[in-house]
């Protein structure tokens, strides 16, 4: 059934060398690894690059979103590469419109997503990673966690008092559960970097203020009403602790393997294009192409070929 992928090419959009080094320079901005000296205010939420508004980007973000939509073909054609996309913030930061506007194109076989929200029993009768590693995308597909195992050192280390319900050993409790979860993170994501998965993590930096604004939004939309309630209010509270707690995290958890990408989402249509380009640029990396026959494969579809063409009743028109 992979006979047509050697001689059929999709077609090829013209990035020319000043786009592509735009791309480069995008990524390169917000791309975090190795700094343990990493601080939040290093990046502004507002920052929008060099673009002043969203009709400067909206032309480079549509022709991203077709480049991914060729370059997951051949990513499921190849089936040797899987991606996995973690995407981490605050509340109403945008991580859904990321998910509708930016992989919009994506075609569904190849993509799965996954939120993850509060877990249940079962999953608190397991280690913290246990949850999302059944959740990892196969060969050749684009997994997408809307939060992730890194919940385990944001809200549980905001609310310590959720580790009761993880039924941990006391004796395990200890001022080094952070750090300890930190190197099994660490740990884990370079078995997955070893094993062919393409981790790309995205922490979408909200200002409080932005948030607020956003949140009363939902509140004079009707449609948009069952997005917020009084929890999300509430957590608004911590906001200072979160931030500690993301700024810890990206420090211990950013390597090259598996680096962070600190995205500014005070403009939506920005947080967008960042996604995306970061998306482009690491799937270009992979030199994808669609699989090639070998000789035996060949004669195989000379002999299909025959046998439909001896089949085909009188009078029948080409399809």
């Amino acid at each position: 059934m992979n006979g047509e992928f050697s001689h059929w090419q999709p077609p090829k959009l013209s990035y020319n060398p000043r786009t592509t080094m735009k791309r480069k320079d995008l990524v390169r901005r917000y791309r975090i690894a190795n700094d343990k000296k990493f601080r939040l205010k290093d990046i502004d939420p507002a920052d929008t690059w060099k673009l002043k508004s969203s009709d400067h980007a909206q032309q480079w973000l549509e022709e991203g979103v077709t480049r991914l939509r060729q370059l997951q073909d051949l990513l499921y054609a190849q089936n040797q590469w899987a991606v996995l996309i973690i995407l981490q913030a605050m509340d109403a930061a945008g991580k859904d419109g990321i998910i509708k506007h930016v992989m919009s194109g994506v075609n569904p076989q190849g993509c799965q997503v996954y939120p993850f929200k509060a877990p249940s029993q079962q999953e608190l009768s397991h280690d913290f990673l246990w949850r999302t590693t059944n959740c990892l995308p196969e060969r050749g597909h684009i997994g997408i966690f809307n939060r992730s195992y890194y919940e385990e050192v944001l809200v549980v280390r905001v609310h310590p008092d959720l580790l009761a319900h993880e039924k941990l050993p006391l004796p395990l409790v200890t001022s080094e559960l952070w750090n300890e979860r930190f190197q099994d993170i660490n740990s884990f994501e370079r078995h997955l970097d070893h094993s062919g998965v393409v981790i790309l993590k995205f922490f979408l930096h909200l200002s409080k203020k932005e948030q607020r604004q956003r949140l009363l939004a939902r509140l004079e939309q009707t449609d948009k009403n069952w997005k917020i309630s009084m929890a999300d209010v509430q957590e608004r509270h911590y906001w200072d602790d979160y931030a500690d707690a993301y700024e810890d995290m990206i420090r211990h958890t950013a390597t090259e393997q598996a680096p962070w990408y600190v995205v500014p989402a005070n403009n939506k249509w920005f947080t967008r294009l960042v996604v995306a380009e970061v998306v482009v640029d690491a799937l270009e990396s992979l030199n994808l192409k669609y699989p090639e026959l070998n000789s035996a494969q060949r004669k195989g579809l000379a002999v299909i070929r025959k046998t439909l063409l001896r089949n085909r009743p009188r009078n029948a028109t080409a399809d």
